[in-house]
């Protein structure tokens, strides 16, 4: 697997990026297709933030960790890193036992009220966070997946079969929805 060790506002000495290299190579026994995996470091004031992005096969695991120390960030996002791995392992290892696919309830639709109808109150509501990413190609099912791996509360991807942007999203009863762009 190769490792890529990145800072922001952080200069990386040789054994805070051999002390990281060190600690991934425990997952190449678990994700055999694992190609690449990112780490980026980052300071700011007191808080040491560490990132890392496995990408293996189709799959991408991510993980973000914030500490006042640097090696106890890698640390701890190491170890949600291992959570989700093994998540993802003991589903695949699932789906081989049942000889198919997890069946997930993504075909939910959201209903939006009409374009131009805003709540009271809200034209002062500014963009927090802004972030861009490349959306995949990929069926519901496999954004499902990546939604429980992600552990986020949606997931933007391109469904593979309509070419169109999807968000997939986790319900409060615990179902997944999907949001589809109208024809």
């Amino acid at each position: 697997m190769k490792v890529i060790v990145n800072g922001r506002n952080f200069e990386i000495g040789d054994s805070v990026h051999q002390y990281a290299e060190e600690k991934i190579h425990k997952f190449d026994k678990f994700l055999n297709d694992a190609t690449e995996a990112v780490f980026t470091l980052s300071v700011e004031k007191y808080r040491h933030k560490a990132e890392v992005l496995i990408k293996a096969g189709k799959v991408q695991i991510q993980a973000e960790s914030i500490t006042g120390e640097m090696y106890s960030s890698i640390d701890e996002v190491l170890e949600k890193l291992d959570r989700q791995v093994r998540k993802h392992k003991e589903k695949a290892t699932d789906r081989r036992k049942d000889g198919k696919k997890a069946a997930t309830r993504a075909d939910a639709a959201l209903t939006t009220e009409a374009p131009g109808s805003e709540a009271p109150g809200l034209e002062n509501i500014g963009v927090i966070k802004k972030e861009k990413f490349a959306a995949k190609p990929m069926s519901p099912e496999e954004a499902a997946m990546q939604l429980n791996l992600l552990d986020r509360d949606f997931y933007v991807f391109r469904n593979d079969s309509s070419s169109r942007i999807g968000v997939i999203y986790k319900r409060k009863d615990g179902d997944f929805g999907l949001i589809e762009p109208a024809q």
